[in-house]
């Protein structure tokens, strides 16, 4: 099963609209995930067969009028890793908290894997992973600088202080897929930086296209699904969810007291309130039942 994320910043000027177009044909094409459709563009992850996603990059490109075609990050799944398709309208299709901000307008310069190695190798590059605390954790980039955000709308914030040091240094941003850097970059340019440049697809594009000698990348890279990580090759990587706070667990955090599947986990187990903790505990019960009679129990994300 391939699994496709995707985006593009464009003007849309009926979100409403579009989203209905969408949640008919990819309902009709068999396809589960979740897309985001706001005046700002487009974004999405999509799981299915390959000639059913691109279907919908045809429709959207004549749907948007796109002069060029939308090009996913393609990567595979032994099992659907999302149970139901939606799409969704909002202010932003990735929440900077600047709707006012257009990519599609102005944003950093694009760098494939070569130039992007490059900018890492330079010692006068400020590398800015845009991604938060919980992602960076899993896997980063040598020598990144890490905001220590909890959201992308903490970003700004984050930004705004970086300027006070030098807006002269190039600086190199990357995120997953390339939405949260491009859009990252914009700001940067509007705070005055003037030479930023992101990488290309994101992440997921990078190891795609990298050659194992000349990847630069450390850990593995959390995705928005339940995979939770994916490692160098684009394969499954060995992270698991809390289910309570939704951080990805390594196989250390499984191994500590603190952690019950389904229920806490040593991350937010100082923060989980008795009586969330006590509806986790029933659930996992529940799950554990539906297990032994050989049934899968309704929103189940244990499996």
């Amino acid at each position: 099963m391939k699994v496709v994320s995707f985006y593009r910043f464009t003007d849309v000027a009926d979100p409403d609209k579009l989203k209905a177009g969408l949640q008919v044909i990819c309902t009709r094409n068999h396809l589960l995930g979740t897309v985001l459709v706001a005046n700002e563009g487009v974004n999405g992850t999509l799981s299915g067969t390959a000639e059913a996603v691109q279907s919908i990059f045809d429709w959207l490109q004549k749907a948007l009028s796109l002069a060029e075609p939308i090009e996913g990050r393609w990567t595979e799944s032994s099992d659907a890793p999302f149970r139901r398709m939606r799409v969704k309208v909002k202010k932003e299709i990735v929440t900077l908290g600047r709707p006012d901000i257009r990519p599609d307008k102005m944003t950093g310069r694009h760098v494939g894997v070569d130039e992007w190695n490059a900018l890492l190798s330079d010692p006068k590059t400020l590398v800015i992973d845009t991604r938060n605390q919980y992602e960076f954790e899993v896997g980063t980039f040598k020598h990144a600088i890490n905001p220590k955000t909890d959201s992308f709308r903490e970003f700004p914030e984050f930004a705004r202080n970086l300027v006070k040091t030098d807006p002269t240094r190039p600086l190199a941003m990357f995120c997953t897929g390339g939405i949260r850097c491009e859009k990252a970059t914009a700001l940067m340019l509007e705070l005055g930086f003037s030479e930023v440049y992101h990488l290309q697809g994101g992440i997921l594009k990078y190891l795609e296209e990298v050659d194992e000698e000349q990847n630069l990348w450390e850990g593995e890279c959390f995705v928005f699904d339940t995979r939770v990580a994916v490692d160098r090759d684009l394969a499954e990587g060995g992270y698991v969810q809390c289910h309570a706070c939704r951080r990805p667990l390594s196989s250390e955090d499984i191994e500590s007291p603190h952690y019950r599947e389904g229920v806490s986990c040593p991350k937010c187990i100082d923060t989980l309130e008795a009586d969330r903790a006590a509806r986790l505990e029933e659930r996992r019960k529940q799950v554990a039942l539906a297990r032994k009679r050989g049934d899968k129990h309704i929103g189940a994300h244990l499996d």
